[in-house]
Order: C-alpha cells, then structure tokens, then sequence
C-alpha cells in the first residue's frame, strides 16, 4: 500500500470513530420513554370480546361475526401486538396486528396479516376519544379505499364501523359492531 493509501485510509477511520463518538456523546442518558401519543394506545390494551354484523355488499355476504382479542405492550412500551380469532359466516380466522405511532407523520399505524392470506395497513388519528384508521389500496386493478371508525363509549366499552369502496364510488358502511373489555 502506498503512503497516500495508508493516509487516506486512516484518516477514514478517524472520521468514522469521530462521527461515532459525536453521535453516541449527543444520545439521550437510558433508553428511551414512551410519549403521550403511545400512551393513548393503553385504551387497547388487555382482552376485548366484539360481536357485530357485516351489511350486504359487494366484497361479501352479510351476517353476523364475533372475535376476541388480546393485546399487550410489546417491549419498551412504544407499541402494542395484538392477537385475534374469531367466527364469521365464511368461518373461522385469526389475525395478528400491531399499532403504534409514527412521530415523522404524526399519525398512528396499524398493520395486521390474516389466516386468509390478507395483509392490511392503515394510518389513524385519535380525537376526544374517536380512532379513525384509513386506507388506500388496489383489488383487481381498482382504487379501494377503507375507513374503520371506533368511538369509546367508556374505558370498557367501544362502537365501531367500516366503510369501504372501490374507484371512485363515496364509501359505503359494510360493517358494525361494539367491544367490551372482559375483566
């Protein structure tokens, strides 16, 4: 190696060590803390029994479905995961999800996978107690957008609706139910 070579080479070295250590020098002292927008998701957390009915529609049948839902604090307390299994007149299923909060969008996300092969993400604001999740997606090369709107009724109790619709079509309610906490 040439004596250019060596010098170039150490003086990248020493600016990486430099940049490492300004970095660490300028991190907070212990992890970090949970804010208030991750504290609003507490609401969720713990065991919810829902039971409602879909309407008839164009993406399904109507009925009636039930699920329960357990969701716990994911390490470090910034999101929750929550597990799902329930009855719907196609039959049963189970859903894994997790929501938490994007501070560079300000909104809270949710992502959750399917039995039936479905994966769903949403971005979703809270408001005096009213959590509307929305989506835009694509089903067989059509725009399809989605709205799930859940208000609590108290710290145990909550309504919900779902409103769908493809291209250009105003959304459509093609679901309703209401949770309760199971002590």
């Amino acid at each position: 190696m040439s004596m250019k070579k060596n010098i170039a080479v150490a003086a990248s070295v020493l600016f990486t060590f430099a940049f490492v250590a300004t970095v660490f020098a300028q991190a907070p002292s212990g992890p970090p803390k949970p804010g208030p927008e991750q504290q609003k998701l507490a609401y969720f957390a713990g065991k919810w029994a829902s039971e409602g009915e879909t309407k008839p529609n164009s993406f399904g049948p109507a009925g009636k479905f039930s699920f329960t839902q357990t969701c716990e604090w994911f390490s470090g307390g910034f999101a929750l995961v929550c597990h799902t299994d329930g009855k719907m007149q196609e039959g049963t299923f189970s859903e894994i999800s997790i929501m938490g909060y994007d501070p560079g969008e300000k909104t809270y996300v949710y992502f959750e996978t399917n039995s039936y092969g479905e994966s769903f993400f949403a971005r979703g604001t809270e408001q005096g107690g009213t959590w509307t999740w929305t989506n835009e997606s694509k089903m067989n090369g059509k725009a399809l957008h989605t709205r799930f709107t859940m208000k609590q009724v108290s710290g145990d109790a909550a309504t919900y609706n779902f409103e769908m619709s493809a291209g250009d079509e105003p959304l459509k309610v093609i679901m309703e139910g209401k949770q309760t906490r199971v002590k």
